[in-house]
């Protein structure tokens, strides 16, 4: 039986009844569009974050999109990310007719470099967004402290966070904003896509609300600049409000797993995740690197285990970015960690007996080498 990074199949099924009555509960309401689920999840997952303000949408990458065009950000100006990221974030950038500013990451635990912000900054920067990548928090203080320097906006991209802490704060509460997503395979997963944006502030929530729908107040009028039809669905939002209880446990499953693991690599000459100072990493994947990396993945498909790299291609060398004014060798910490790095499987439902098996596997592999 071959083991995958990630799977879904066992907590279905522990889950099974009261997703089934999240969708009848959705099909017998009679709303099946920005109805009560939606308002509701909304509410729940604000107050989880203490703050105002959610605005459910489609998709973690519109969540982007709309959270920078919310915040203001417009066609020529800049903002700056990283390279070390799903393309989402920097495509969500190029879709607002922004140009994406790239600062490199740090090698100890593959987060923003917040030391180099203040010398990314020009006349025309209007935002930065951070990546709360791989389920723990960027230096948000240097963040802010940037950011509050220049007058320049903070949208969080928190896609792989969910849950996180930074010195005891929520990942999506220290900036202007925050973007998540709900695909499945995420800490907090709905059964398909769905994204949202929190906020403290009203002008904003207005502004997304706005953009979600069409750029519509009231229906078939449209009273700002034009928008998208960028909804969350009632029954992933139903779904998602049931989730949502159960967040906190997912977390420490997840960091269950992240400690066997610890353990049982322990010596192997893996690099194992770092957790940054006053991080609580809630592991959205399990990150280790070997120079190695590719003979590693390749010999362990021998024994039934299929695993991921996240991400094989920083998002400056790929082709469809040729046209933003960097190249190979300019964010040198990125472009080595994408030849190392690979992800082991991770999601709190992983079964010990496989999490043995994945760590039997790797530790002859790796001596083997």
């Amino acid at each position: 039986m071959t083991t995958y990074v990630w799977d879904y199949l066992r907590e279905y099924e522990e889950e099974r009844e009261e997703i089934l009555d999240a969708v009848d509960t959705v099909f017998r309401s009679g709303r099946l569009v920005l109805g009560p689920s939606v308002s509701r999840f909304e509410e729940e997952f604000a107050a989880y974050h203490g703050r105002a303000h959610c605005v459910g949408v489609d998709n973690g990458t519109n969540a982007l999109v709309l959270g920078l065009q919310a915040l203001g950000v417009q066609p020529g100006d800049e903002v700056i990310t990283v390279s070390n990221t799903a393309a989402p974030t920097v495509l969500a950038i190029d879709a607002v007719g922004a140009t994406p500013v790239f600062v490199d990451v740090r090698e100890e635990d593959y987060l923003m470099r917040t030391d180099l912000l203040a010398d990314a900054v020009t006349e025309r920067t209007r935002a930065i967004v951070p990546v709360h990548l791989y389920g723990q928090c960027v230096d948000m203080a240097a963040v802010t402290e940037v950011a509050g320097r220049h007058g320049l906006k903070v949208l969080e991209d928190c896609a792989q966070a969910h849950g996180a802490r930074h010195h005891g704060r929520l990942a999506g509460t220290m900036g202007d904003a925050a973007a998540f997503s709900f695909y499945p395979t995420k800490v907090l997963g709905a059964y398909g896509d769905g994204g949202a944006v929190v906020t403290e502030d009203e002008q904003t929530a207005s502004n997304l609300r706005r953009l979600r729908y069409y750029g519509m107040e009231d229906r078939y009028y449209v009273v700002s600049t034009p928008g998208h039809n960028s909804r969350l669905d009632e029954v992933q939002a139903e779904i998602l409000r049931r989730k949502l209880r159960r967040l906190d446990a997912y977390v420490e499953g997840r960091r269950r797993v992240a400690r066997r693991y610890a353990d049982g690599l322990d010596g192997t000459g893996l690099v194992l995740p770092a957790n940054a100072v006053g991080n609580d990493h809630v592991h959205y994947v399990y990150v280790v690197r070997h120079p190695e990396r590719d003979r590693i993945i390749e010999r362990l498909k021998s024994y039934g285990i299929e695993l991921n790299i996240s991400y094989p291609w920083p998002v400056h060398t790929m082709t469809g970015f040729a046209h933003l004014p960097y190249r190979t060798g300019d964010l040198p910490v990125t472009e080595r960690l994408a030849k190392e790095i690979f992800s082991l499987p991770m999601y709190p439902s992983l079964a010990q007996d496989v999490q043995d098996k994945v760590i039997e596997a790797v530790r002859t592999v790796v001596a083997e080498l």
